[in-house]
This record gives C-alpha cells, sequence and structure tokens, in this order.
C-alpha cells in the first residue's frame, strides 16, 4: 500500500497498530492476572492480537515504501529498524493470546493446569505485554522523531 487519499499508506496504518498493540497488551495482562477477566475477554484479547499481526506487515511494508520516498537520515534508519521489530512483538502477543486461551480452556473445562504453569504463562504474558507496549512506544517515539524533529521550532 502506498498512498491513501495522498497520503502515504503507513502514516494511517501505524495508528491502528498504536492503538490495539497496547490495548491488546493491557487486556492480556489484566487477563493473566484476574480469572474474570480471562474468562470473559480471552476471546477479543485472541481476535485484537490476530489483527495485530496481520496488520503488521502492510504497515511495515508501507513504510519501506515510504523510506524510500523521503530524505535518508540516521532518524529514518533507527525508525526502519525498530519497525522491522513489530512483527516479533505482535507474533509474541499472539503466543500470550493462545497460552491465556489454553489457561482459559483447562480451566473451564475443570483440568486446571498445574500452578506452576499458571505461574509460567503469567510471568510470559506479563513480560509480552510489558515488552510491546515500550517497543510500540519506542518504534512511534523513533517514527516521530524522524518525521518532527527538523520541522518544529522550540521557541
Amino acid at each position: 500500500m502506498s498512498t491513501v487519499n495522498g497520503l502515504p499508506g503507513h502514516v494511517l496504518l501505524v495508528h491502528f497498530l498504536v492503538v490495539l498493540t497496547p490495548l491488546t497488551a493491557v487486556l492480556a495482562i489484566l487477563c493473566a492476572l484476574w480469572p474474570a477477566a480471562l474468562r470473559h475477554l480471552i476471546w477479543l484479547v485472541l481476535a485484537l492480537a490476530v489483527t495485530c499481526l496481520a496488520l503488521t506487515p502492510f504497515t511495515t511494508e508501507a513504510g519501506e515504501w515510504l523510506e524510500g520516498r523521503v530524505d535518508p537520515s540516521p532518524l529514518v534508519t533507527t525508525h526502519a529498524a525498530l519497525g522491522d521489530t513489530m512483527i516479533y512483538v505482535t507474533a509474541a502477543l499472539v503466543v500470550a493470546a493462545l497460552l491465556l486461551l489454553l489457561k482459559h480452556v483447562r480451566t473451564a473445562r475443570s483440568a486446571a493446569l498445574p500452578q506452576s504453569v499458571v505461574a509460567v504463562i503469567t510471568v510470559l504474558v506479563l513480560l509480552i505485554g510489558a515488552g510491546a507496549v515500550v517497543q510500540v512506544y519506542r518504534i512511534g517515539d523513533s517514527g516521530a522523531q524522524s518525521a518532527w524533529a527538523d520541522a518544529v521550532s522550540g521557541e
């Protein structure tokens, strides 16, 4: 995707990931820590995680198209390199959601997982969720820096 209504597609697509990825991460963490949330939100968390994973290649491809049309700079290079990690972030969110689904299904069938396994799942979801939020911030900040660093005066 190159442009949408005359604007670079990346600029539009990235906003979906900037909102949906942290939302998915926070909901996954909530599900990991609160059984009632897990019962009610697991399918939403899984759907959001898969949506983020599906949107990531489109967003990064649109970013690569845009990268080829802007002046090269270290800030653009940094943003592109960080953006390339987003596929791993969203894939990890899908893994976290699947682990939560496993926990939910086993609990619903009265075949609860051993407490040690539940603890590992909880820690993994917390780490993946926190890491996803941090990485989205890092990617977004580097993108904003590359787009606006020389455009806005502090005066």
